[in-house]
């Protein structure tokens, strides 16, 4: 039996998006000597396209970062015309009602940082801060709501373990250091955020993964699932509980544990373009967790590589019938941004994989929206869905 599901008054609909998947033209920092985006969306001169299409898609909130290489392209010097080009974006969004969820780091750095060991190295912590200060009092007053780390986890893992990311050094010693210094600098953030503007909204995104036992009767696999969820998902968020006004995560993963290698056995029922597992369930389990911190929460990443639209509009739905049960059940959810506004450049895999409501083509630039995002623009509008 279908159900009309309705979202909590001043819900906030979105879609995100980071610099440098969706820029085009960053010469200045890590990622570009190791896998150039090139001209990538042109995001940086097609914002008020993109924009556009925000309106049309009836949304009213969009996440997206600042790079950082732009704004401080030689240690200590910050470029005037690059922060004001972030200024016109923000103003942008504030004129057509649009609220701004700004990230200030998402996975890469000035040149010249990287160069010297990056997070792994102490000095960055004070480097970010005075990073974050410039961002501050110049774009402050125009940020609604601040994250200060995209998945922080990711390039730890990606670049000192699994090392498919810069650095690629398998290193335990410097990821502990990596993962260190990025709570301290989080936390000196805050602070520099708060000072300015006490009634800021400031968190972090967070890749949350939902583990579980493949068999509930095989102690074993509980605790292996224990421990991956202890430091994959828990041992961040618990350093930086007192230095966050809301909980914001991404989900695209569930972890279904065995005891034998490669420790992880899906049932892969659905899959996306890149074989990632098709699991709506596993937010409302995340959500759970979750609700123990007693903040606020947002999805602020949520989607998958479907080049052809085949699951897109479905996985929407479903993912939020189980946000919605969780809403029901008393957690405070109070947004959800759908990954991505429009294809872009997905980091070690390039252009190939699909995850946006628009989809673009690379010659021409040109922006075509997809079926599904019609269907999310209705759920905008509506701030509700039919489940069933």
């Amino acid at each position: 039996m279908e159900k009309i599901l309705k979202f909590p008054q001043g819900f906030l609909w979105g879609s995100s998006i980071s610099a440098y998947q969706t820029e085009g033209g960053i010469k200045n920092c890590d990622w570009s000597n190791f896998k150039d985006a090139g001209i990538a969306c042109d995001f940086y001169h097609k914002y008020e396209e993109d924009f556009d299409l925000l309106e049309k898609l009836n949304q009213n909130a969009f996440r997206f970062s600042i790079e950082w290489s732009r704004i401080e392209p030689e240690e200590g010097k910050f470029d005037k015309n690059e922060i004001e080009h972030y200024k016109k974006v923000l103003l942008s969004l504030k004129k057509r009602k649009i609220k701004s969820v700004v990230t200030l780091w998402h996975w890469t750095l000035p040149l010249w940082l990287a160069n010297i060991g990056g997070w792994s190295n102490k000095k960055s912590i004070d480097f970010f801060a005075r990073y974050t200060k410039i961002i501050v009092e110049e774009l402050g007053d125009l940020v609604d709501i601040w994250v200060t780390f995209a998945e922080p986890i990711i390039p730890l893992f990606n670049g000192y373990i699994k090392c498919n990311f810069i650095p690629q050094k398998r290193n335990i010693f410097k990821a502990i250091k990596f993962l260190n210094n990025l709570i301290k600098g989080h936390k000196k953030a805050y602070q520099i955020i708060h000072a300015k503007y006490s009634e800021a909204q400031v968190g972090v995104a967070g890749l949350i993964n939902f583990f579980e036992p493949a068999r509930k009767w095989c102690p074993l696999e509980i605790f292996i699932a224990f421990l991956l969820h202890y430091f994959w998902n828990h041992r961040f968020l618990k350093n930086v509980e007192k230095f966050i006004d809301y909980i914001g995560f991404d989900y695209y993963f569930h972890d279904r544990i065995v005891f034998y290698p490669p420790f992880l056995k899906n049932s892969n029922k659905k899959i996306s373009d890149i074989g990632w597992e098709i699991y709506p369930e596993g937010i409302y389990w995340i959500l759970k967790y979750l609700a123990k911190f007693r903040k606020p929460i947002y999805i602020l990443e949520n989607g998958l590589a479907d080049a052809q639209d085949k699951f897109r509009k479905d996985f929407i739905r479903d993912h939020l019938c189980w946000i919605h049960l969780a809403i029901e059940e008393g957690v405070d959810v109070r947004g959800y941004f759908h990954w991505s506004l429009m294809d872009n450049f997905e980091w070690d895999k390039g252009f190939e994989p699909r995850f946006g409501l628009a989809e673009v083509d690379y010659k021409t630039l040109e922006r075509k929206l997809r079926p599904s995002a019609f269907y999310y623009a209705q759920i905008c509008k509506e701030n509700s869905l039919i489940c069933g």
